[in-house]
Order: structure tokens, then sequence, then C-alpha cells
């Protein structure tokens, strides 16, 4: 559940407890693989293998789509691992010293991207040839390795985690887990996180080392503690809440441009007006609550469903034939092609609307023209049959750039407030 642009994430100080950091945007890989027209074979390889699962236990996630990096250390002295940040799912996993060919090279392949390079990697590893890893999906990746870390405790526990059409596979372990800043760090000792020995080709080819999911610990795969809800339980945050500001941005963020915010521990004052509409969850499982409707124009569907708020998705995913009705109203067709529905770059339309509750939230048409490249765009929208698990909408990247996400996990409730960029 994404799109195509990658974030990374640098953390800064607020006060003792609240801690802020900035997000870049970075091409991702479904995008790159459009533009070399290698995504048609790719994205069959991937419906082959959805076919073959037998069980899925977290809700269906595509990682190739995904526009946000954040970056995080593990363990004394630190090593360093490039994340997601994913309100979406709870665990936290990286790449395990025994998954591939040895230790973490020091110019990842991605490095050899000029953009990826300036954001993510050492200097050192820009404008040189580096090779494409073939041996495994893990070569070419940040790994831990437990063995140079003084804090680290053995747990062992097999560790298994499915996101429809991607995986990671290896043992538990437990160890300080930092979310490193500009200026200062956010330690939360004691974390346990997955240390995966195999992962899927879904995450090959991406800068992208692992996930760290953010929310409750009753979706967590083996129940563990979400890093985020330990900190809050070692009262590492000033209030248990985080504040996500997105800034909406085409390609012009790849140079490196902060492309938005995430606030833990406070309400981000600086980038959303100061009124929050707040809804009681109705499932403190993901970040799910309740809507009444969801229209463009003058086509409307009004009825009641589930719907989460998700970082770790680019685009708004909804019932097929009701994403097909409003696909209509703007004038997107499906793409076998592309597996996507594809839209005038220059398409005028009205803005969309959610309903929640008795208020009319506005998503800007221009932040449901997703740009592929000069002449190619996608609409922001795409159906996902949940076949009775989990909800029934996943509202990503286009509303959260319109509303500031407040998510009050003492409360378990979630707020909504006006981005100031939104205009």
């Amino acid at each position: 559940m994404k799109t195509f642009i990658f974030i990374l994430t640098l953390f800064t100080l607020i006060d003792a407890i609240t801690f802020k950091h900035s997000l870049y945007k970075i091409e991702s890989k479904k995008k790159r693989l459009m533009k070399t027209g290698e995504w048609p074979m790719y994205l069959k390889k991937k419906e082959l293998n959805l076919r073959n699962f037998k069980s899925v236990k977290q809700t269906v996630k595509d990682y190739d789509d995904m526009e946000y990096l954040a970056n995080i250390t593990i363990g004394t002295p630190p090593q360093t691992f490039v994340i997601i940040p994913d309100t979406g799912s709870s665990n936290l996993w990286i790449p395990d010293i025994t998954c591939g060919q040895g230790p973490s090279p020091k110019c990842p392949y991605y490095c050899s991207d000029t953009d990826i390079c300036k954001i993510i990697c050492d200097p050192s590893c820009c404008n040189i040839n580096i090779k494409y890893p073939k041996d495994s999906n893990c070569d070419g990746k940040n790994k831990f390795n437990s063995a140079n870390s003084s804090t680290y405790v053995k747990n062992g526990q097999p560790f298994t985690i499915q996101y429809g059409s991607g995986n990671a596979k290896g043992f538990l372990g437990t160890d300080t887990v930092t979310f490193v800043g500009d200026i200062n760090n956010l330690e939360v000792p004691k974390t346990t996180f997955g240390q995966a020995q195999k992962i899927s080709p879904d995450f090959a080819g991406t800068p992208i080392d692992g996930i760290l999911g953010l929310a409750f610990k009753s979706i967590a795969v083996d129940g563990i503690t979400p890093p985020i809800i330990n900190a809050i339980n070692q009262n590492l945050l000033d209030q248990p809440m985080f504040t996500v500001y997105l800034q909406h941005k085409g390609l012009e963020s790849i140079s490196g441009e902060s492309g938005g915010v995430f606030t833990y521990g406070a309400f981000d004052k600086d980038n959303c007006y100061s009124q929050i509409d707040y809804y009681t969850l109705s499932s403190a499982t993901y970040w799910q609550f309740k809507i009444n409707g969801f229209s463009i124009g003058e086509k409307s569907i009004i009825r009641s469903y589930s719907a989460i708020s998700d970082t770790g998705t680019s685009l708004i995913a909804g019932p097929p034939t009701a994403v097909d009705m409003l696909a209509r109203v703007v004038g997107a067709t499906y793409n076998i092609y592309y597996g996507a529905f594809m839209i005038d770059c220059n398409a005028s339309f009205p803005d969309a609307i959610v309903k929640i509750n008795k208020k009319n939230y506005i998503i800007p048409k221009r932040y449901l023209i997703d740009e592929v490249s000069a002449d190619v765009c996608m609409f922001g929208m795409f159906g996902m049959d949940m076949g009775g698990y989990g909800p029934q909408w996943i509202l990503g990247d286009p509303f959260i750039e319109s509303y500031c996400q407040v998510y009050d996990i003492g409360n378990k409730r979630i707020g909504f407030a006006l981005s100031r960029s939104t205009k």
C-alpha cells in the first residue's frame, strides 16, 4: 500500500522529551521500474506469488510504492539502517548478518543513484560504479551483527511476517533502538525486533533495509511491543502521541528538499493549524476509525466504512467498485500494463471529499494526480478487496498531505488538523 517515492528522516530535539525529524523524498522502486518498462513483468511475478499465500498476518502491503524512509540505529556502538516508518503495521525488523553474502557493504548498490546518494549514502559512495547484487535479496543492504553490540540480548524465537506479496523471516532479538537526529537522538533501550535471515524480492532493488511499525501491539506479530509503545512505557516522550505532517511535493523533492516532519511526543504547531478534530478509534489495532462516505463532484458514496490512516501507503485504497466509479468521474482508465488507473496529467475535476462524522475533509485534486514522468500520471486511488479482513478504506499520502495526523496513543484516538501547506 503506497506509491513510489521514498523518504529519509532526521531527528531534532524540541525539548527534553519531544523529538522532531524532517522527511525527504526519493524515487520509489515502482516508479523507477515503470520508467524502464520492467514493471509489467515484475508485477506478474508478484501476482503469482500472491496466489500462493495461504494466510496473511498483516493487512496487504506493497512497499514498492513506499514514499518515506527514516534513519535508525540498533545496538552499541550503533549500526545504521534505513527503514520505512509505517503506521499500517507494528513490527520492527531489519536484515541480519546471516542474510545473504557477508557483511554490509560500505557503499550499497543504491548509492549509484545520484539523488539517493546525496540523501542516504556516505559522500565517498556517490558518482562511483557499484555493481548490483544478484546473490540474495539481502545483499547490498545494511545488516545487523549482534556480535558487535554490547547491549544485545539474545531471544532466538523464530520470526515470520507476511505483507501480502512480501515477507521477512528470521528470529527475534533485543537491543537499544535509536531514532537518529541531526542534533540529538531518541534512544529506546530493551526493544525487541526481527532479525531477518530471508526477505522477499519486493525489498530488493530499493534502499529499504526494513520496516518500523507504528501501530498498536495488538497486531504485532509474536506479540512484541512496538518501539514507539516501548518508548512511551519507559516515559521517554512528553506525551503518548506523535504527529505526522507531509508536505505535498512532486519530483522536485528528489533533490533532498524537506518533504515533511514526524513529531514524537507533541503536536506539531509549526506545520499544522491548531484546530484538531479527534475521533475515537473503532479498533486500536491499526489506526482505524469510521468514515461516512467519499465523493468527487456529484458522485457520492454514502455509507459507513472502516478506514485507517497509513503513512505506509502513498495512494488511497478502497473497495474496487467504489474506486472504479470515482475513477470514471475524473476520466481515469485502468491500464493492465501498469496495473493502475492512469490519468491525464492536466486533468481537471473537483476536489475529493472524505466525510467523517458530520464533517467534510477536502483532498485537493492535485494530490490525486501522481506523476510518473513528464507525460505519464496515475490516479491517486486504487481498488483493494480485503475479503472481509481489515479496513475497507486506506487513507494514504493524499489524505495525510491534506491534514496533519495526530496519533494519540494514550487516548486511543486519532486527530486531524489542516496542514499549513494545504491551499
